[in-house]
């Protein structure tokens, strides 16, 4: 949900956290049809074949069907993500075309690389923006150099990036464990270095960390790069 009016930001907030508190389809549905009534409101089907708990991609297409059913209508577009690999925005395309929506880049960002695909676009403010997607049923979407390089070695380096330390960073931001948060045995959310045990990381996980940090040095990440290397699925995209 992008772009909420400002004058009606707390009353959105509290709408959001009571749906969130007593979740329900019917509710759900409600809602997304007050948002679609807000006309400067996008609302973004984000990333949606990524089967993330892992139901199955049988299960999961049928769900993501029965969705649309009831809640296409207040859905302006679907994203095509710049984090997610070729077979699956691929798919999205596809999808896309079969319930006649629009497709609009995003990165789910996580790290500190550049979104991968973009949206081109002549609107001088989001508002603008909003207005080709959903009156003018516009949507020109980029994809940048860097996503024609293997997806797998992408997200090893994001995770890379996730856990370098960033001596630069305002202090109580600099490592990893500063960063990520939980909550303590109180259910006071706090960042993950003020609960070990004893003031540093298990030894379990400063070895995993560890593996991953050396699966990103030379020589190792170039061998990776091979490969994982994409060549097949990139000629599949350009050809379609």
């Amino acid at each position: 949900m992008h772009n909420l009016p400002s004058a009606k930001a707390t009353e959105w907030m509290a709408t959001l956290a009571d749906y969130t508190a007593d979740p329900s389809d019917k509710r759900f549905t409600e809602v997304l049809r007050a948002l679609h009534d807000e006309p400067n409101v996008l609302v973004v089907f984000n990333h949606p074949l990524w089967d993330l708990y892992l139901i199955g991609k049988e299960k999961h297409e049928f769900l993501v069907g029965e969705f649309l059913v009831k809640n296409g209508n207040y859905l302006h577009a679907l994203e095509l993500n710049g984090l997610r690999n070729w077979d699956e925005n691929r798919a999205v395309r596809r999808l896309a075309e079969k319930w006649n929506m629009l497709l609009i880049s995003g990165g789910d960002r996580h790290g500190v690389e550049p979104n991968a695909n973009i949206n081109l676009s002549n609107a001088t403010s989001f508002t603008e923006f909003v207005h080709e997607i959903r009156r003018e049923k516009k949507s020109d979407t980029l994809f940048m150099p860097q996503y024609a390089q293997p997806w797998k070695h992408r997200i090893l380096q994001s995770t890379l990036d996730a856990i370098r330390h960033y001596p630069e960073f305002p202090q109580g931001s600099r490592t990893w464990d500063e960063r990520v948060y939980h909550p303590d045995a109180s259910g006071v959310v706090r960042p993950l270095s003020e609960l070990w045990p004893k003031g540093t990381p298990p030894l379990g996980i400063s070895w995993l960390l560890g593996m991953v940090q050396l699966m990103g040095a030379a020589p190792v990440s170039g061998g990776l790069r091979r490969a994982w290397s994409e060549e097949r699925q990139l000629r599949m995209a350009l050809g379609e």
